[in-house]
């Protein structure tokens, strides 16, 4: 597992409920930190990044531009039961049921 801190006012700080999680991958594919400003102007949220801020976890878009748009880098399906759901899908579901049309 490798630790990732969450970025305020995000969703997924409040599909965590925390500050910290830790969660399991395999870096094979980053986000080139050359681009990460350029990113982050047109709109683009770092929500989760390594401790040392050098790895971008969570990429998500604001809720004000789409009700739910997130990506990992990790594989959140790896802690995932039925009767025990992962957060970030505990938090999809929600976003679909509050915004079916």
């Amino acid at each position: 597992g490798y630790k990732a801190i969450l970025k305020d006012g995000t969703i997924a700080r409040s599909a965590y409920g925390t500050k910290e999680v830790i969660e399991r991958h395999r870096h094979r594919y980053e986000v080139n930190p050359m681009y990460i400003k350029e990113l982050e102007a047109k709109g683009l949220i770092f929500s989760g990044r390594s401790p040392d801020g050098q790895l971008m976890e969570i990429a998500e878009l604001p809720k004000n531009v789409h009700p739910f748009f997130l990506g990992t880098q990790y594989h959140p399906e790896f802690l995932a039961h039925p009767l025990n759901p992962h957060p970030l899908f505990t938090a999809f579901i929600k976003a679909c049921i509050q915004n079916k049309k």
